[in-house]
């Protein structure tokens, strides 16, 4: 075990991390700026630049237009996004968000929409930057890795998928990373208001809410429930009742819809999708993905209920939020973000551990590896959720369970 833990440490070097951040950094951005380097809305792929956030301008549009009644009309959507993009004619989007984040988008429909979605990527980085940096600061271990951490940071494949698709995963890093620190500040009521905001995105909230029920803790789901009731709220001030009711139904329509939701099953990266990729037959690929996740859920609780350091437990968290949601794609795994720097900060402070031995070269093939998902199209393994099941694995293993269960202990201060 010493030859291996003296392989890794010479491996794993701050130094190498660098330069392997710096290879990548340049290799996705490069093919970003050569793909979007073109006149007019369509990039060198052919697709709509921006992507996904046609989606939500059009949300946006429907929000100043007061037309809640064609929130989750597709056909409706579809015409509306060609009348303000003639180019996008015939692009189509399934409508899942609830209603409040149309009223959110419409400031953004007020612009035309190449000015609205530079400024919308140009606020997700923004977002990105200061989640990241928040978490960083205090993780004494990385302080002098700062500039490998910036590279390491916008070179996150998670990350780059995000901005390419111009998706939303920033706002739900965002919810993550003020739950943690009010956590950290046992503030548990605020870390609630926090998690609740996830309503926008309810699979990623599956979870913590799964979590924190089981272990009773009240001020958590009162926050919760608070603030993701004020988000409808909201919807329902602006739209009335109806477009409630017509999001809940699309939400339970959603098993059917799955194909038109996940075109690219192979962009997946949680356990519901990696069962469906593997086995060829949905009822069982169902039953294993409900058993794996109960697994997950549990060495979750197992390590929330312990001593762990706050650190660890949110790691496992964020790493069960991942794979226990119904749908989650690539670009969602930016809210990993804090785990790869708490674990990190982790393994330099316990290097000589057994589990810091494990937990490095997992972390960075976790980084990696969604870099090649696409590989699943005919492999049917998706790698990435393999690694993570086992980093969350070997975090339960670290839980100390002869000692009494504490949430806060001075590790966390």
């Amino acid at each position: 075990m010493s030859k291996i833990k003296a392989k890794v440490n010479a491996w794993l070097t701050g130094r190498r991390l660098r330069a392997h951040g710096l290879i990548l950094l340049f290799g996705l951005w490069s093919v970003y700026a050569w793909n979007m380097a073109t006149p007019g809305l369509i990039d060198r792929a052919g697709n709509l630049k921006g992507t996904d956030f046609l989606h939500f301008y059009t949300l946006g549009s429907l929000a100043l237009a007061h037309r809640g009644g064609d929130l989750y009309n597709m056909e409706a959507q579809r015409h509306l996004a060609g009348q303000h993009l003639p180019v996008a004619a015939g692009i189509r989007y399934l409508p899942l968000y609830p209603p409040q984040v149309s009223i959110f988008f419409a400031p953004f429909a007020r612009m035309s929409y190449l000015w609205a979605l530079i400024l919308w990527l140009a606020l997700s980085l923004l977002i990105y930057g200061l989640c990241c940096y928040s978490v960083w600061r205090p993780c004494s271990n990385l302080r002098n890795l700062g500039p490998a951490i910036l590279v390491l940071a916008l070179a996150y494949p998670a990350f780059w998928h995000l901005i390419a698709w111009g998706q939303t995963s920033a706002l739900a890093l965002a919810c993550f990373t003020l739950a943690f620190y009010a956590l950290r500040t046992q503030r548990e009521f605020a870390a609630g208001l926090a998690l609740g905001c996830l309503i926008f995105k309810p699979q990623l909230g599956l979870a913590a809410a799964l979590v924190f029920m089981v272990s009773l803790n009240w001020k958590v789901i009162a926050g919760a429930l608070l603030s993701a009731t004020a988000e409808l709220a909201t919807a329902w001030a602006y739209y009335g009742v109806e477009p409630l009711r017509a999001w809940i139904q699309a939400l339970l329509r959603s098993p059917a819809t799955l194909p038109v939701l996940e075109p690219r099953p192979y962009q997946t990266h949680s356990l519901r999708g990696f069962w469906t990729m593997l086995m060829p037959w949905p009822r069982l690929a169902l039953a294993l993905y409900i058993v794996s996740a109960l697994v997950a859920i549990g060495l979750t609780l197992v390590c929330w209920r312990s001593r762990l350091s706050l650190p660890l437990r949110y790691s496992a968290l964020l790493l069960a939020t991942v794979l226990v949601a119904p749908h989650l794609t690539v670009y969602d795994l930016v809210i990993l973000a804090p785990a790869f720097l708490l674990l990190s900060d982790w393994c330099i402070e316990h290097s000589a551990e057994t589990a810091s031995v494990l937990l490095k070269p997992l972390l960075y093939l976790a980084y990696a590896l969604p870099l090649i998902g696409p590989l699943a199209r005919w492999t049917h393994i998706q790698l990435s959720v393999l690694v993570m099941m086992a980093i969350l694995l070997v975090v339960s293993q670290l839980v100390e369970k002869s000692r009494p269960a504490n949430l806060f202990n001075a590790k966390t201060a």
